[in-house]
């Protein structure tokens, strides 16, 4: 008589799958009726981030519309959501929370103004590089004093020579900034390239250009 290979009171490896499962089932659907509260009290318990994600799932369509009003955008109120997601759990965490939803939309929309916030300083910042730099390209003589007597034409020709002898990437991106007028973001996801990339060849164009057109002048 051969002996069993599971041993004397061994189940096979298949039922106990089964039997954990049925027990995951069971607890995910025990904690889909447990109240706002008491789901964060079970979060809090273990850092479980399924019971976390069954708390945030009630109320993802009021963080997206609360992200969507602010940001006005789509595919940045997904990312908003996402982001708020993910820094959920820390939050909760460190904090008593008594009544979620509206402590949700608050945090929702100190969010999405903190983003607006950034989006507007990183604006002004684009603008004030621009109005510093930009003048060098718009005026002769504000790049060499000796090139008063430079005609716009002449102007155009030798900005022209100078742009075609940069680098294919600072030529793209000095392009898109200076006479496409897009922001650093735009020319971001028009190149395909990441937007500090995108700010270091502005720059070192920029430079480029200068010493490029100063020199035609000597």
């Amino acid at each position: 008589m051969t002996k069993s290979k599971l041993g004397l009171g061994q189940r096979p490896y298949g039922e106990m799958i089964d039997d954990a499962f049925k027990l995951m089932t069971l607890k995910w659907f025990k904690n889909k009726e447990l109240n706002d509260h008491q789901l964060i009290l079970e979060f809090k318990k273990d850092g479980n981030i399924d019971v976390l994600g069954i708390l945030f799932e009630r109320y993802m369509h009021l963080i997206y519309g609360v992200c969507l009003k602010y940001l006005k955008n789509r595919d940045d109120a997904q990312d908003a959501v996402i982001a708020i997601f993910e820094k959920l759990g820390k939050e909760l965490m460190d904090k008593d929370v008594e009544n979620f939803k509206p402590w949700l939309y608050v945090v929702s929309k100190n969010f999405c103004l903190m983003q607006l916030r950034q989006r507007q300083s990183q604006l002004q910042k684009e603008k004030d590089f621009e109005k510093d730099t930009l003048t060098f390209m718009e005026s002769g003589h504000m790049v060499h004093p000796d090139n008063n007597s430079w005609e716009p034409e002449e102007m155009d020709r030798r900005l022209q020579e100078c742009l075609e002898k940069l680098r294919e990437h600072q030529r793209a991106c000095v392009e898109l900034f200076y006479f496409k007028e897009l922001c650093y973001r735009e020319i971001s996801d028009s190149l395909k390239l990441d937007i500090k990339k995108v700010k270091s060849y502005i720059q070192n164009g920029k430079r480029n250009l200068k010493l490029c057109i100063e020199a035609q002048g000597e």
